[in-house]
Parts: structure tokens; sequence; C-alpha cells
């Protein structure tokens, strides 16, 4: 029987310039799924994100994630959240970043290697173990935020447009690990503009204005709306609520 890793009610934000991003949400998101937040570029996606992590203050309404309220100090160990934004030292190797979070985490010494071993096995960097993070490529950067994710095993990876800027051998790479990790029972949360790789996800929530237009499975989506695309599913309810 599914369990339910994210309830969300009635949640709306309001930013301090009166702006409404986020407006009368509710959702319930279950866990070992990727879960896709799909819209255009300021849809609210990244302001619900910011929501689950405990980045940003809930106007109103409610949002729980694993029974407990978002940012309670004990969900700290149980997520990890990927920005837009490299999130690494730039001054730093890959292994000497991913031994830091690992230590800061809380991993002992005596499993730290292993850890980073096995993570950089997973994002496929072993090779660039040793190089400096400033020499990297943009594309090679964002591996090493994903990498940084994975420390500690979070049962919920909340991840901001992670496949922004790859090649399409590495993307598909990638979403390969996704779909390793949710059937392991890991719940990911993926945004993303592209409507491509929506087709991608177990579920969806597709966000315009910030507002919930759609929740449900690929294929349920569409079947919904008639279309044969999710792409043109959203434009469709796009039209419907213009």
């Amino acid at each position: 029987m599914p369990h339910t890793a994210i309830q969300i009610n009635d949640l709306s934000v309001v930013l301090p310039d009166g702006f409404h991003a986020l407006d009368g949400i509710s959702v319930d998101l279950e866990q070992g799924k990727i879960i896709g937040f799909i819209g255009p570029s300021g849809a609210g996606k990244t302001t619900l994100m910011r929501c689950l992590v405990g980045r940003q203050r809930i106007t109103s309404g409610s949002l729980s994630i694993f029974g407990m309220p978002a940012g309670a100090p004990a969900l700290r160990k149980m997520l990890s959240y990927m920005t837009q934004q490299t999130s690494v030292y730039t001054d730093l190797t890959v292994q000497e970043n991913l031994r830091y979070f690992a230590a800061m985490f809380g991993i002992p010494r005596r499993d730290n290697a292993a850890a980073v071993a096995k993570i950089l096995e997973a994002v496929d960097l072993q090779d660039k173990a040793d190089l400096m993070v400033e020499r990297l490529s943009g594309g090679q950067k964002q591996r090493v935020s994903l990498a940084i994710a994975l420390v500690g095993s979070p049962k919920l990876m909340v991840l901001d447009e992670p496949t922004v800027g790859l090649d399409p051998v590495l993307r598909e790479q990638l979403w390969t690990l996704f779909r390793h990790l949710a059937a392991a029972g890991t719940t990911l949360i993926v945004s993303s503009h592209v409507m491509e790789e929506a087709e991608r996800c177990d579920d969806l929530l597709l966000v315009r204005d910030g507002k919930l237009l759609a929740h449900g499975e690929p294929a349920e989506l569409r079947a919904r709306t008639h279309t044969k695309s999710v792409e043109e599913c959203f434009l469709k309810l796009v039209g419907a609520h213009a």
C-alpha cells in the first residue's frame, strides 16, 4: 500500500512585494516516486520547493513531510536540496567537497571514503575526483551538486532543474539513477520547464502562475485531456484556465 511522503493543504505564499507566488495548492504525494514539478519559469516551482525544505515562509495553509511540519529539525537528515545555483566549494576538489559534506552530515570518518567512492560512481565522476571544482565544466559542476545531494542517502531529494545544461547522454544516465533511487524507496521532487522530462516522471504537478493546474501520472493526464503528450496537455489546461 502506498505511503504518503508529502501532504500539502491550501498552501499559499505571498511575497513581501505582494506577489502571490503560490495560491491555494493542495495535494498529497506518495513515497518512492519521481514527482515532477512542471511549468514555465516563474510558475512557482522553486517557491514550492523552498517551502518543502523549510526555506520559505508560508503565508497560509500547511505542509508536512513524513508526518512532520516542513522545516522541522528532525527532517534535516532525511532530505536534501539541490538548488539551480551550484552549491559547492570551487576551491576544493570534487572529492574534498564530498568528504567535507559527508563529515558535516555526520558520517563517521571510517565510513567516509567508502561513502564518497559510492557517490562518485553514481554520478560518474570517478575520473574527476581529484580536480578542483573551478576547473570543471558547467555540466560537471551540476553533477557535483547532485553528488552532494546524495550524501547520507536522504529519504527525500528536492532537485531544482537538476539536468539543465547537461548533454543527452549524461541526462539519460541521471534519469537512470533517479529511477534506481525511487525503486529503493527514495522520493524525488524534480522541477523542470522541459515538457519532455515530464514524461519520465511517475507523478506530475503542472503549475502555472502559482496555481496547481493538474496532478496525476503522465498517462492519466494525457487521457484526461485527450492529448498525446504532456506538453499538449499543459497547453490545453492553460487554455481552459485562461
